[in-house]
């Protein structure tokens, strides 16, 4: 097969079905939460919004969306005439990743502060799922052979995205065992 995207399971090993059960169910209990969690006098739609993106995220897993993103960038490139530049774009563009990434991360006290606990969990989570997905995304050879390293016959790429899947999930996790306590 050639080396360009086409629509069909972009990961049918077992490990990529679990992490695609991961988003679901990350998915289920931010469903959860929404609807357990106090709304005040009218309702947020930040556990909607994690659910719909975590479900996105779920089906990108197995449509490789983000190869169709890396090819069509590739595509781009040839045909513009900058595709032997595209080392130094592509560190640029892992620069730039990780650094709405971390200005994110530094944003969330600020924009947060007024939320609870839980949502800033479950957006510290999808931050770093973002920065994840992305650099996983900019098909920097350097950064695919890091993420494809193995320690005990566990691949790092693994332990990143379910590593953010987990902490977004815990946000919710943690509204509905205050809810429990609650009762």
């Amino acid at each position: 097969m050639n080396d360009r995207w086409h629509p069909g399971i972009g990961d049918p090993t077992a490990i990529g079905w679990i992490t695609v059960l991961a988003y679901f169910t990350a998915a289920l209990l931010c469903a959860a939460a929404q609807r357990r969690e106090k709304a005040g006098p009218r309702p947020r739609p930040f556990w909607l919004a994690v659910t719909v993106l975590l479900v996105l995220l779920g089906i990108n897993k197995q449509l490789d969306l983000q190869s169709l993103f890396t090819q069509v960038l590739r595509d781009r490139a040839k045909a513009h005439g900058w595709y032997e530049q595209r080392r130094e774009f592509q560190t640029l563009f892992i620069f730039a990743i990780a650094a709405i990434g971390a200005a994110f991360l530094a944003a969330l006290p600020y924009v947060m502060r007024h939320q609870p606990r839980a949502r800033n969990i479950t957006l510290a989570g999808l931050v770093f799922l973002y920065c994840f997905i992305l650099v996983r995304a900019s098909s920097f050879h350097h950064v695919d052979w890091a993420l494809s390293r193995t320690f005990f016959c566990i691949r790092l790429n693994w332990v990143l995205e379910l590593g953010g899947i987990i902490i977004a999930a815990a946000g919710a996790l943690l509204v509905m065992r205050r809810q429990q306590a609650d009762r």
